[in-house]
């Protein structure tokens, strides 16, 4: 376990100081203490005392504009708590008057603690050692998108490169620590990381013969606007891979798992019998799993789904957007179907070879 986590912190160690983040944004965090509404109801001029940085105490009065679009109106109230951004308007700032804040958002991140608390505390009392083990995969994982992936891509890296990377990664650090240094582990990363890139072998022909743009969404809008530099489908096809990448270790982990349990049971079956085995389970995981999948990307464009009722059939199934998310479910389902085989085959292969496992 102590070299799982010297493996894990040399890694962070030597790779993220070659990167660096692009600079950000200061904010700061308020409190509303008083609002008055003016322009019949389109604009509250808001009280907010600072609770954060430099003008921690202050008082400050900020226009809330309310343009009566959902999407973009933030309906204050007295007690809520606000992101503030902040902005210099002189270039020596020497007074509270020489930065002017403006609302950004309603702080929301109590309820992310409050959430992830829980789903820690129940991974704990479930899982007890493995959901430790879990939670420090999980950590590791995001570690590798925020500290590598990102500022991979950001510095000009290949977008499907870096994410090819950043997955198997995660691969091995979840799966090892969760499963083990054994050969039911090796398999399993072994099938995830094929897999991995035959997805993104896939993304890429698809976004070719398609002609998918890249921006299915005013978040690729938004950041081609600062960074108009980067590679957009590149980005798109880096998205499909992060995106399948759960639901392979999930299909890869089930496989090798179920081979290992038969050949524990009964060592007397060759390679060909636990193949066989591994596959008959994989004939029952792949249909819940690219459903999984599916639902996942349904769920989370149920808006689209929606504007369906009110478009021609065929002019909805060619929008950007839509075809992209749907490829890109497609695409996750390919990459699990891919997966059983070659996990069967690898784990089949290193357990009847590899009868003593090391684990900790």
């Amino acid at each position: 376990m102590k070299k799982i986590f010297t493996l894990i912190l040399l890694m962070f160690g030597l790779i993220t100081p070659v990167f660096s983040q692009d600079q950000v944004m200061h904010s700061e965090t308020g409190i509303v203490t008083n609002i008055k509404y003016d322009n019949n109801d389109t604009k509250q001029e808001v009280t907010v005392k600072v609770l954060t940085g430099d003008f921690k105490g202050t008082q400050r009065i900020i226009d809330n504009m309310l343009t009566g679009n959902p999407a973009y109106d933030i309906h204050l109230s007295k007690g809520n708590k606000v992101i503030l951004h902040t902005e210099a308007n002189s270039d020596i700032v020497t007074a509270a008057d020489d930065i002017d804040f403006f609302i950004a958002d309603i702080k929301r991140d109590n309820q992310i603690w409050l959430y992830a608390g829980i789903f820690c505390i129940l991974l704990l009392l479930i899982g007890h050692k493995k959901g430790l083990r879990s939670i420090i995969a999980i950590l590791a994982t995001l570690g590798l998108i925020f500290l590598i992936l990102v500022p991979m891509v950001l510095n000009g890296f290949c977008p499907i490169a870096s994410a090819v990377l950043t997955g198997i990664l995660s691969t091995v650090i979840t799966i090892y620590l969760v499963g083990g240094l054994n050969s039911k582990s090796s398999s399993a990363i072994i099938g995830t990381s094929v897999s991995l890139i035959f997805a993104g072998l896939l993304s890429l022909i698809a976004i070719h013969f398609a002609h998918l743009t890249g921006f299915a969404g005013e978040e690729n809008m938004f950041l081609y606007t600062v960074r108009p530099d980067l590679s957009f489908t590149g980005i798109l096809s880096a998205s499909m891979i992060i995106a399948a990448l759960g639901a392979l270790m999930d299909t890869a982990v089930s496989i090798a798992s179920t081979i290992n349990e038969i050949h524990e049971t009964d060592n007397s079956l060759g390679v060909k019998e636990l193949f066989k085995s591994g596959m008959n389970v994989g004939h029952d995981i792949i249909g819940t799993m690219s459903n999984t999948l599916i639902l996942v990307y349904l769920g989370s464009s149920l808006p689209l789904v929606l504007l369906s009722n009110n478009i021609d059939l065929n002019k909805f199934f060619n929008l950007n957007q839509v075809a992209t998310e749907i490829l890109s479910a497609l695409i996750g389902s390919i990459a699990i179907l891919a997966c059983v085989p070659i996990t069967a085959i690898a784990a089949s292969v290193l357990i009847k070879r590899n009868k003593e496992k090391v684990t900790f």
